[in-house]
C-alpha cells in the first residue's frame, strides 16, 4: 500500500473523454507563457479518433491556463498534429512532433501563446522530415518526450517504425542550431537510425516481442549525449537501454554489454529533465512492483539521479489499488506518459490517466494536472 503525495487523481482535469465513445487522449505535453499562464496540449486515438486520408490518427488539443493550472479551457485543435512535444524558445512556443500515427516529423510555431500555429505546408514551414504514404516507410514515431537545449542546439529523440509494426523501432535524433530558423527543414539534421538488435537481448528477455522506443535526450555530466530509451522487457521490467551520440551528433550506437541499465518505470514512457537547482537528474515514471504485470502503470513514482544510471525514488505521486490478479488489458488504472516542467520550486505535471471508467489501462479518459510544490523537500 503506497500513499501517495497527490491522493485525487482527478484533482485538476484538463479532459476527458467517455470510454464508451471510443475515442481516448494521449501525448500529454505542457510549457510555460512569459506571463506565467499554462498551456497544455494533448491528441486523441482509438478506433472512434479523428483520422487522416490515410486513417491514421492526427489530431491534437491545445488548452490555457490563467490560474495556475486550476481550471483549463481549450484553446484551438490542430490538425496533422500527433505525439507532439510543446516547448518555449527564445520568447516563443513550438510543437514539435508528428504529422500523424506513424507520418512526417513537423514542427509548428506560435508567437501568440497558443492561440495560432503556423501550418507546416512544406519544407520552409515546418516540414521537416516526411514520411511514406499510409504505411509505406518511413514511418515516423515518437511520444511527447522532453527537447534539450545543449552545445547550442536542440535535441529530440525521434523512432522510425520501419518495418511498419512492433517491433521494427529504429531510434534516431533530429538536432539543429538553437538560433537557426526551427521551421526550415535545412536547420535541422537526423543521426543514423539504430536498430534494436534482439540478437544481442539479456537472456531473460521474451525474444519475440523486445524493443525500444520514446527516448530521452540527456546531456550527461561528461557532457555526452545520450538517449536513454524505454525497453519492452517482458517478462521482465524496470529496464531501460542507453544509447549515445557522437562527438558530431551525427552517429547514434549502442553497446549492448553496457547499455541495458536498471530504471523504474522503464518498461513504459518517462521523462528525464536537469535541475540546475539541485544539480540533479529527476525522472517521473510508472515503476513496476508487481513482477507478474510489468505493463502496471497505476503507480506514479518521481525518482532522482546524480549520473542517469543510478536513480532512487524519492515519492510516490498518484496510486489507486487494483486487484494485482489482474494483467494487461484487465487492468483499468493507468497513470501514465508524464511530461513536466520546473516552475520556480514547483513541478508542473501533466498525465494521460485511466481512472474512473477508463476502457483500461492504456485507454485514457482523462487527462490531469498535478503540481508538486517545494519538490526539493524529496531530497
Amino acid at each position: 500500500m503506497f500513499k501517495p503525495v497527490f491522493e485525487n487523481p482527478l484533482e485538476h482535469v484538463v479532459a476527458h473523454s467517455h470510454a464508451d465513445s471510443r475515442i481516448y487522449l494521449g501525448s500529454p505535453s505542457l510549457a510555460l507563457t512569459r506571463k506565467g499562464d499554462i498551456i497544455a496540449s494533448h491528441d486523441f486515438f482509438g478506433p472512434c479518433s479523428p483520422r487522416d486520408s490515410f486513417r491514421r490518427e492526427s489530431l491534437s488539443r491545445i488548452y490555457r491556463s490563467e490560474d495556475g493550472g486550476i481550471t483549463w479551457m481549450p484553446v484551438t485543435e490542430i490538425k496533422r498534429a500527433f505525439w507532439s512535444s510543446l516547448f518555449a524558445h527564445r520568447g516563443q512556443h513550438f510543437l514539435l512532433g508528428c504529422s500523424a500515427h506513424d507520418g512526417d516529423i513537423v514542427i509548428r510555431r506560435s508567437r501568440d501563446g497558443g492561440l495560432t500555429w503556423t501550418d507546416p505546408v512544406d519544407d520552409r514551414c515546418g516540414l521537416l522530415f516526411p514520411g511514406g504514404d499510409g504505411t509505406q516507410p518511413p514511418n515516423y514515431h515518437c511520444a511527447p518526450v522532453p527537447i534539450l537545449e545543449h552545445r547550442g542546439r536542440i535535441w529530440r529523440a525521434f523512432e522510425d517504425n520501419m518495418a511498419g509494426r512492433w517491433p521494427g523501432f529504429h531510434a534516431a535524433i533530429i538536432s539543429a542550431d538553437a538560433e537557426s530558423d526551427l521551421l526550415q527543414a535545412s536547420s535541422w539534421r537526423m543521426t543514423t537510425k539504430l536498430p534494436y538488435d534482439r540478437e544481442a537481448d539479456p537472456p531473460e528477455f521474451d525474444p519475440r516481442g523486445a524493443g525500444w522506443l520514446e527516448g530521452n535526450v540527456v546531456a550527461t555530466p561528461s557532457d555526452e549525449i545520450w538517449n536513454i530509451l524505454r525497453v519492452h522487457s517482458v517478462p521482465l521490467a524496470n529496464k531501460g537501454a542507453v544509447t549515445k551520440v557522437s562527438a558530431d551528433g551525427r552517429v547514434l550506437s549502442f553497446d549492448p554489454r553496457t547499455g541495458f541499465v536498471d530504471l523504474p518505470g522503464g518498461m513504459s514512457k518517462f521523462n528525464i529533465r536537469y535541475d540546475e537547482r539541485t544539480q540533479r537528474y529527476w525522472m517521473i515514471s510508472n515503476e513496476v512492483f508487481v513482477p507478474r504485470n510489468p505493463w502496471q502503470r497505476n503507480v506514479l513514482v518521481l525518482s532522482t539521479s546524480e549520473d542517469l544510471l543510478s536513480w532512487q525514488r524519492r515519492a510516490v505521486l498518484l496510486y489507486a489499488y487494483q486487484d494485482e490478479r489482474r494483467i494487461g488489458k484487465g487492468c483499468k488504472i493507468g497513470f501514465q506518459y508524464p511530461d513536466w516542467i520546473f516552475d520556480g520550486s514547483d513541478m508542473l505535471i501533466l498525465v494521460r490517466t485511466a481512472f474512473n471508467g477508463a476502457h483500461n489501462f492504456h485507454d485514457a479518459n482523462h487527462i490531469t494536472f498535478h503540481r508538486l510544490q517545494d519538490y526539493e523537500r524529496f531530497l
